[in-house]
């Protein structure tokens, strides 16, 4: 009995295992990747969420001031408390952390709708007029209600951008209301001279204001919260990535240029003349016939677990160009690297991407290195893309354009990439190595 010519034996060099095993660097390399790769990560993950305050620069919100003002009681003078209120709002948030956009109301609901601000806040026309209408009434008896400044969140451009929000204009209004509360008692204390205020009456003076904060316009169920734009980015990136390792591993033991593992059975397949780039073309050819099969399972998965999907198509068609774009860039980086081209998939797909994403943590609650990291990497503009599909109806405002024209670039580099120097090492000779072909060896 022999053994199948298509499964490989090797040569050993007596005394070979022996030595290797002995050699400091054999057991040093995989310590050092190791340890390395994974202090980068818990440097970069921990580093980019825990101090999301500290880190805080440039928030946008909006503030819309709609007042109209009114005559203050027992006064000729008109005011505008609302011009006040978006003064107290500018004085006291840091300019550097918090940037309040004044901007006019159908403005603001434009950069609510594409994810330009995370917030809004309104004061309505009628701000001052309720106020004076509030301080007579503690003189004179009748119905009133305190004016309402309404902070309205966006849950669209991030669930933690919305406490961020609150967190940011919850004390700003505090102080704003307290602020506003001692003027307006003292143009009453000045206005009923000795005569006394009921004490209800001093109470509602000193805090005159309702801030209601509320949602503009709500998540519907099946988006986990506004998390389900993340995933779905980190699927499409994971499917282009991971996708691209398993192609490259299988494409290469089928053309006889790597052994393959089934179990106990060692395979080692003759190689194929091919050259480098002939190699690398038919990888990218697997790869764009798996990226729209991918993509629709994607969307048929996402349809079975009841995820809302405004836009299937749409959604279909970018991850497939997504998963594409991803996996081609990779795969070049492979044939460019060789082994070493894992990690570097490995650090600028999912190391360097997922703190820089913005799908969990705004960006601007990141340290800056994240926000220069996202300008340009993969995870965020896809995230980006898929966030505008599925909570901003596709529009390019949202995200969809630029993620597009990101996604085109980043495939134009993997493009460029893997041509010119498969190319350059055909040229130069640089061929892959020839394996030990498979010999007859006598049963044991």
């Amino acid at each position: 009995m022999t053994r199948p010519k298509h499964e490989a034996t090797e040569p050993t060099i007596p005394g070979e295992r022996t030595a290797t095993l002995r050699k400091p660097l054999f057991w040093a390399a995989p310590i050092v990747v190791v340890t390395l790769l994974m202090s980068l990560l818990a440097a970069l993950y921990l580093g980019s969420i825990l101090d999301p305050k500290g880190s805080l620069r440039n928030f946008p919100i909006a503030v819309v001031n709609q007042d109209e003002g009114d005559v203050a009681p027992g006064s000729d003078t008109r005011e505008n408390i609302g011009n006040q209120i978006v003064d107290g709002l500018v004085s006291g948030v840091p300019a550097d952390k918090v940037d309040l956009q004044q901007v006019g109301i159908g403005q603001a609901q434009t950069m609510l709708d594409s994810a330009e601000v995370y917030g809004a806040i309104v004061i309505p026309s009628d701000f001052t007029k309720r106020l004076m209408i509030l301080a007579s009434s503690s003189v004179v008896p009748g119905d009133v209600e305190k004016p309402i400044i309404t902070v309205y969140t966006n849950p669209r451009a991030g669930t933690f951008g919305m406490g961020l929000t609150e967190a940011i204009t919850e004390p700003a209004l505090a102080a704003v209301n307290e602020k506003v509360g001692a003027q307006l008692s003292d143009q009453v204390a000045a206005a009923v001279g000795d005569t006394p205020v009921a004490g209800a009456a001093r109470l509602t003076l000193a805090n005159p204001i309702d801030a209601l904060t509320v949602q503009y316009k709500p998540l519907p169920d099946g988006t986990g919260n506004g998390l389900s734009a993340f995933y779905y980015a980190l699927l499409v990136i994971l499917a282009g990535f991971t996708g691209a390792m398993i192609v490259n591993t299988l494409v290469d033991g089928m053309l006889g240029f790597a052994p393959t593992e089934f179990g106990p059975r060692y395979v080692h397949n003759p190689k194929v003349e091919i050259s480098r780039l002939q190699t690398l073309a038919v990888k990218w050819g697997v790869m764009a016939i798996l990226a729209p099969v991918v993509s629709g399972l994607y969307v048929w998965i996402s349809h079975l677990l009841s995820m809302p999907l405004p836009n299937a198509l749409g959604l279909w068609m970018y991850g497939a160009f997504a998963i594409a774009a991803v996996g081609i860039t990779a795969m070049s980086i492979l044939a460019v690297f060789g082994s070493a081209g894992l990690i570097i998939n490995l650090i600028v797909f999912i190391v360097l991407g997922l703190p820089s994403a913005g799908g969990t943590l705004p960006i601007e609650a990141t340290p800056a290195f994240f926000g220069w990291l996202a300008k340009f990497e993969p995870m965020h503009q896809v995230f980006i893309g898929i966030r505008s599909l599925l909570y901003f109806g596709g529009g390019g405002m949202a995200g969809l354009t630029h993620a597009i024209a990101m996604t085109a670039i980043g495939l134009g580099i993997g493009l460029v990439l893997g041509l010119v120097v498969t190319r350059l090492y055909d040229l130069k000779g640089f061929h892959r190595g020839v394996a030990a072909q498979p010999s007859e060896a006598p049963a044991s």
